[in-house]
């Protein structure tokens, strides 16, 4: 049997709610243009229910303020520059 493995990715906090923001709206409008397969869907409510447990933002009066707000952050600073992710056993 193959060992399981973590990999653990770190995302800046506009990063984490703007990812958290669009996995959470492709959820509740059915998925976008495609339907992930069982596996995917899998993965991606694991990723939104972990990013909404950190980020209190969700229950925030302006969510929708502060989306924007990051959003708008990350487009004027560009790409960043650490695109690794730690991998341990």
């Amino acid at each position: 049997m193959q060992e399981r493995q973590r990999v653990v990715v770190t995302l800046e906090r506009d990063e984490a709610l703007v990812l958290f923001d669009w996995l959470a709206s492709r959820d509740a409008h059915g998925g976008g243009e495609s339907k992930p397969n069982p596996a995917e869907q899998q993965v991606l409510w694991k990723v939104e229910g972990q990013l909404e447990a950190a980020l209190p933002d969700g229950l925030a009066a302006d969510y929708r303020e502060r989306v924007v707000r990051a959003r708008r952050g990350l487009v004027e600073r560009g790409p960043s520059e650490e695109g690794s992710a730690e991998t341990s056993v």
